[in-house]
C-alpha cells in the first residue's frame, strides 16, 4: 500500500518540521508568535493534494488504486477512528490534571481550542456542501474532505504546541495517532487518501492560525475574565459524533 505509506511520511514530515521551531518561552508566558512561512508549507501541499484530486484523473486513479488494495486486506471493519479523532486534543487536559502543566492555563488552551475547533469545523463543513464527492461506500457525497482526520490533526497540532517545550514524545504520539485516524477512514471504507490528506492540513493549519490570533483574541475579547472554567467532552451516538464545550465564566 504505498501511497498511504507515503501519507505517513509526509505527516511526520510535518511533526519533524514543527519541531525545527520549539523556542525557549516559559511555558506560561502568552507572546504573540513569529508567522513563519515554512509553517505553511506542509499544511499547503496536503490541502493542495486534496484540491487537485477533485479534477486529477490521475490521483482519481489512485484514490481507487488505494481503495482496491485496502478491500483486499479488510476483514472487518473498526470503528476505533470515531473515537481516536479526539484523543489528541483531550491529551492536553488529561495531562494537565495528572499535573503535567503545558504552556497555557486552562482559559487558554481552551480558547485556543475552540479557536482552532471553529476554523477546523466551518471550513470542513463549507468545503463539505460545495465539493461533493461520493465515499468509497457510496452512503452519500460528502466525502471531501475528511472531518476526522481534520479533527485528529487540529488536536495533534494543539498537544504538539502545548508540550513541545515538555517532551518531544507528546508530539509524536499526538501525530501518530492522528496519522492512525486518517488510515482508518480509508480502512473503514469511508474516505479517499485524498480526502485524508485535505483534512490534515486543514486541521493543522487551524490549529496553527488559532495560536495566531489567541493573543489578540485574549486582550480584545477575553480581557475582562480573569478565569475560564468548563469541560470538553466530545460525544458519538452511533451515527454522529462532535464535541461539547460547556464554559462558565
Amino acid at each position: 500500500m504505498r501511497y498511504p505509506c507515503l501519507l505517513s511520511i509526509i505527516l511526520l514530515a510535518t511533526f519533524f518540521s514543527n519541531s525545527q521551531n520549539t523556542t525557549s518561552d516559559s511555558l506560561q508566558h502568552v507572546k504573540n508568535p513569529a508567522i513563519k512561512t515554512k509553517d505553511f508549507i506542509i499544511p499547503t501541499l496536503l490541502i493542495g493534494y486534496g484540491v487537485v484530486g477533485l479534477e486529477s484523473h490521475a490521483l482519481k486513479s489512485a484514490n481507487a488504486e488505494i481503495s482496491e488494495e485496502v478491500h483486499e486486506h479488510i476483514d472487518d471493519k473498526f470503528t476505533i477512528d470515531d473515537i481516536a479523532q479526539y484523543t489528541p486534543f483531550l491529551s492536553v487536559y488529561a495531562l494537565n490534571s495528572l499535573g503535567i502543566q503545558g504552556k497555557h492555563n486552562f482559559k487558554d488552551r481552551t480558547i485556543i481550542l475552540g479557536s482552532a475547533y471553529l476554523l477546523m469545523a466551518g471550513t470542513v463543513n463549507v468545503l463539505k456542501h460545495t465539493a461533493p464527492v461520493e465515499r468509497p461506500d457510496g452512503t452519500s457525497t460528502n466525502s471531501f474532505p475528511s472531518g476526522h482526520t481534520a479533527t485528529a490533526f487540529m488536536g495533534a497540532e494543539f498537544l504538539y504546541q502545548e508540550y513541545k517545550e515538555v517532551s518531544i514524545l507528546y508530539g509524536i504520539t499526538g501525530y501518530v495517532i492522528a496519522t492512525g485516524t486518517g488510515f482508518f477512514r480509508m480502512y473503514n471504507d469511508r474516505h479517499w487518501l485524498t480526502d485524508v490528506a485535505a483534512g490534515a492540513g486543514i486541521g493543522i493549519l487551524s490549529t496553527k492560525i488559532a495560536y495566531w490570533v489567541h493573543p489578540f483574541i485574549a486582550k480584545h475579547i477575553f480581557k475582562d475574565k480573569a478565569s475560564v472554567n468548563g469541560m470538553v467532552m466530545p460525544f458519538y451516538n452511533g451515527k454522529q459524533s462532535g464535541l461539547g464545550v460547556v464554559v462558565a465564566f
